[in-house]
């Protein structure tokens, strides 16, 4: 059960890491450009110098809705590992980690809201690109999407011992 425990601690901790990266580094897509590679975040446009990410006025508001749901995705993990150290120590054996698993959902349910809104808004719509293709940090918000709903299930059944 402590191997259990130490490797959800673990998967978590990398999950709070792989949030933070994809949050806030601009390689949510990738493409080519007339002078190379060019690249889009949820803050930057980068090509050979990153400048501000020229959005739409009809789009601004779900790149802001994104931007938000990752943010709280990450403050929702941060969380719930501080909440799981807190349970750890002071929970009665046999108890079951209620409350930290809730906070994980609920850091699931915000990086699906936000890696969807990013998907259906912003996939086909670079015009500045030609090949474009999704970025690591894409990726990765996908991963850690799984990495906290499997997290979160994982901490609503498991007991102290």
């Amino acid at each position: 059960m402590l191997v259990l425990l130490a490797g959800i601690f673990v998967v978590h901790i990398a999950t709070v890491i792989m949030l933070f990266v994809s949050t806030i580094a601009n390689v949510w897509m990738v493409g080519s450009y007339s002078s190379g590679t060019i690249s889009t975040g949820l803050w930057l446009l980068c090509n050979k110098t990153c400048t501000q990410l020229p959005v739409s006025s009809q789009n601004e508001a779900s790149l802001k809705a994104v931007q938000a749901f990752m943010i709280l995705s990450i403050i929702f993990s941060v969380v719930a590992l501080i909440l799981f150290i807190i349970q750890l120590f002071t929970l009665e054996k046999g108890k079951r980690f209620y409350m930290t698993g809730a906070v994980m959902l609920v850091c699931w349910m915000c990086i699906l809201i936000a890696v969807s809104i990013y998907t259906a808004r912003f996939t086909g719509t670079m015009v500045y690109f030609t090949n474009a293709h999704h970025g690591y940090c894409f990726i990765l918000a996908w991963i850690c999407f799984c990495f906290s709903f499997i997290i979160g299930i994982l901490y609503l059944v498991l007991r102290k011992k």
